[in-house]
């Protein structure tokens, strides 16, 4: 049976069945043809404990791919065979025998305090050639630093999601198709507020909360890739959108948001996901030494 067919029923069953985003989809599909290409087969009987481990050994000795890569390649493959034995295609999942590398532990890379205001203050006084654009895009920002939106959600975001007068932020089906909602600071309200005005003022009507300038359709990924390298070459600040969402965690964190809530807002499975940002809170940590009983004591 040709291995792409098989990957095409694989991801039709997985989109529409179990639930998965596209970028999920697409990750699939990805890691399934660049097997094929790389083992140079096309059917799924050519499958074998060798090729699988020959992919998974070149890609980190040659390609350089990180602990991150060969997890996502590891995940993307096991699920996808899994799927082939219950559907009677294969008898093994050659996977199963592919040692993992020890996950890697770093800290969640984010802004200061300092480069966070800046950042705000560059995205609002650039010389935009219209007003539109300073409010949405100061606004878009400022959702990033103040709220923890992953870029998705942010582009997937429609106007009734947006709450100013009772102060949240509903985020439908986010990552895990789950719905969460967001509480939102005054700050936040008011920069929401003036981009709401001028969305107005310009007769926007689509159902996407962040919309493009030229049309009334929402804000595309490349539209937001273009803002996020405007704003980094006129600052000099070097950040990802992920990266503001590490931020706001961390200043959550620093600010005395407990851990519970905080995983919420996140949109979490797995509060362990977000003790990480503990360990990245230097000042958090900081305040915690402060509560040791002997702290008075004089030596």
């Amino acid at each position: 049976m040709d291995i792409q067919i098989l990957c095409q029923k694989f991801c039709d069953y997985s989109l529409s069945i179990r639930g998965y985003s596209k970028h999920t989809i697409s990750r699939y599909k990805y890691a399934v043809s660049c097997y094929c290409k790389f083992s140079q087969i096309s059917d799924i009987n050519q499958v074998t404990d060798e090729n699988v481990r020959n992919l998974f050994y070149l890609g980190r000795t040659e390609r350089n791919w990180s602990v991150n890569t060969f997890f996502v390649y590891h995940k993307s493959l096991l699920v996808f065979f899994r799927w082939c034995i219950k559907q009677g295609y294969m008898e093994k999942n050659p996977i199963l025998d592919i040692e993992k590398p020890k996950m890697e532990k770093r800290l969640p890379p984010k802004l200061t305090k300092q480069d966070t205001l800046r950042l705000l203050e560059i995205a609002y006084h650039y010389p935009y050639g219209y007003k539109f654009l300073r409010y949405r895009n100061h606004a878009i920002f400022a959702t990033f630093i103040f709220a923890g939106l992953r870029k998705q959600e942010l582009l997937n975001l429609k106007f009734g999601d947006v709450d100013l007068e009772n102060l949240s932020i509903f985020v439908r089906q986010g990552k895990g198709s789950k719905d969460r909602i967001i509480p939102i600071s005054y700050t936040l309200a008011q920069s929401l507020k003036k981009y709401v005005e001028e969305r107005k003022r310009l007769g926007k009507t689509c159902p996407e909360f962040f919309v493009s300038l030229n049309r009334n359709l929402g804000f595309t990924d490349t539209g937001l890739k273009h803002l996020v390298n405007q704003i980094r070459e006129s600052s000099g600040i070097i950040f990802t959108v992920h990266k503001l969402r590490h931020t706001f965690a961390t200043l959550m964190l620093e600010g005395g948001c407990d851990i519970y809530s905080l995983s919420k807002m996140m949109g979490h499975s797995d509060i362990k996901t977000t003790t990480i940002y503990l360990a990245a809170s230097a000042e958090h940590l900081r305040s915690q030494m402060t509560k040791h009983p002997l702290n008075d004591l004089v030596l």
